[in-house]
């Protein structure tokens, strides 16, 4: 691929858009090339992805503009499919996706970014969905995650005056879940998706599907979704071998004490 790299780390992959000279910008074949690595990963080894954006400048700088300029209806409304089919795969992929939001994060930025179940960003990273300036909306899930994430209230505003925000305010109003320096970035990303690694896969990847699942509905029939789930964890070697190996510690551990003696 020319615009995208994979590599394995571990347990933990790391996709990289790698078009730097542009910002990272998203066109046709970037949008592709993400999917064809999604594609690839191998979720029988692979537990954690991490996605991030080659250079310290950007993470994405948005949709390539330069590509959407002489677009007709039915051709943006096909160029807002393929990224919304693409981010919604990222949004649902089997295993958790961490953002690593190095720079600028700006509008298709942004979005992909949201369709990740975790963003960690350097301080000196920089959202927002300048569409309106642009004379369009967001098209890639940008007014309906936004809205999710941080409150309809808050996305109404940063989408009607297309104000970019930077990495501390993304903070406070939740859009991100943790701010680092740039040089700590990609570290505490590969420390989070170690730890994620670390922790029955099936179990992780049903949490995944109960969140995202749960939230589409009501709590009544939520709850039934994670009741499901979480039975479908038990039998498994993953619940077998954990619960095993903490009963097996709790009782070394009561082996251990020392009754109190009055002297």
């Amino acid at each position: 691929m020319e615009f995208v790299t994979y590599e394995v780390n571990d347990r933990v992959g790391i996709i990289t858009i790698n078009r730097e000279k542009a910002l990272n910008a998203l066109n046709s074949q970037v949008l592709d090339e993400l999917s064809e690595a999604f594609d690839g990963v191998d979720l029988s080894e692979i537990r954690c992805l991490i996605l991030t954006g080659a250079g310290e400048k950007s993470f994405v700088a948005g949709a390539d503009i330069g590509e959407m300029s002489n677009l007709s209806k039915s051709e943006g409304e096909a160029f807002g499919k393929k990224g919304n089919d693409l981010f919604r795969k990222i949004e649902t992929f089997p295993i958790p996706v961490i953002a690593a939001v190095n720079g600028f994060a700006l509008g298709g930025g942004c979005e992909i970014s949201m369709s990740c179940d975790i963003r960690i960003c350097s301080d000196n990273a920089v959202f927002g969905q300048p569409e309106v300036g642009l004379g369009i909306t967001p098209g890639f899930g940008g007014t309906q995650r936004l809205a999710r994430l941080v409150s309809p209230g808050m996305a109404k505003q940063l989408i009607y005056t297309a104000r970019n925000i930077k990495a501390d305010e993304a903070y406070r109003i939740g859009l991100v879940n943790k701010v680092v320096s740039a040089e700590e970035l990609m570290p505490e990303a590969l420390k989070m998706a170690a730890g994620i690694a670390a922790n029955a896969p099936i179990a992780v990847r049903a949490c995944k599907k109960a969140i995202n699942d749960g939230l589409q509905t009501d709590m009544d029939k939520a709850i039934v979704i994670e009741e499901k789930l979480f039975g479908s964890c038990f039998e498994t070697e993953d619940q077998k071998a954990a619960m095993a190996n903490f009963l097996e510690k709790d009782k070394e551990k009561k082996l251990k004490v020392v009754p109190f003696k009055n002297m």
